[in-house]
């Protein structure tokens, strides 16, 4: 798998994932010069190379002049996401996602709000690829990501293990009148069609945001941003 971009390679630096070697623009210096120090400092293997040979290796046309070379990405076990901690557990569910910039966002969100973890379907679902990672600008290499059969099935085995579940939908409750300060799963729809109503129904509760304006609905990764601070906000 390949990561571009100047942020996701710094972040996956800073983890201890195994990186196969990095493609780096001659005459590297600002935050490509950090890359390399980085790199270096981790005995990781860099090839210098021209703009040419890098626009050739990118598969965004956007690599901003650095290519790191990854295994596939590494799934986490749902069991280890939904395992007790010591405060309230926080996971955030996809429902049909497919577009890989509303997954690299979501992941960005959920990681910058100290989220435990994010689960997605193994089919009809954008995956984890180095264009989510890029898009994320890091934050994949940091939040741990789980796969299941269905979205359902993990609504189900988390209200077993004792988290509330939340769809994030129009039409619910005020989700500024509920509370969000234990352990809690957020589901976030699809680009076009929401959370599926089966999903919906197997929830305890869908929250809704206020809108005031003309548009009926936020974009997604948006929607879970506003929904995962007010859970932060909540639990401070």
């Amino acid at each position: 798998m390949k990561i571009e971009g100047r942020n996701a390679v710094l972040e996956l630096l800073k983890t201890d994932k195994d990186i196969d070697k990095i493609m780096l623009l001659k005459g590297a210096d600002g935050s490509l010069g950090r890359i390399f120090a980085l790199a270096r400092g981790k005995n990781v293997r860099v090839q210098f190379a021209d703009a040419r040979l890098l626009d050739k290796e990118s598969e965004t046309g956007r690599c901003q002049g650095v290519i790191a070379f990854v295994s596939e990405y590494a799934y986490a076990d749902f069991s280890e996401l939904c395992a007790p901690k010591a405060g309230p557990r926080l996971l955030v569910l996809c429902d049909g996602v497919e577009d890989v910039h509303n997954l690299g966002s979501i992941l960005r969100v959920a990681e910058c709000a100290g989220a435990d973890g994010v689960i997605i379907p193994k089919n009809k679902s954008a995956q984890v690829t180095g264009a989510a990672v890029r898009i994320s600008e890091g934050a994949a290499s940091h939040i741990k990501v789980a796969r299941v059969p269905g979205i359902n099935y993990a609504v189900d085995e988390l209200k077993k293990r004792g988290f509330w579940v939340y769809a994030l939908e129009a039409d619910g409750e005020d989700i500024y009148a509920s509370d969000l300060t234990g352990d809690i799963a957020l589901v976030v729809g699809g680009e076009n069609s929401g959370v599926s109503p089966l999903t919906k129904k197997k929830c305890d509760k869908v929250l809704s945001l206020p809108l005031a304006g003309k548009v009926n609905s936020l974009n997604a990764s948006v929607a879970l941003g506003i929904a995962v601070y007010e859970a932060v906000r909540q639990r401070r």
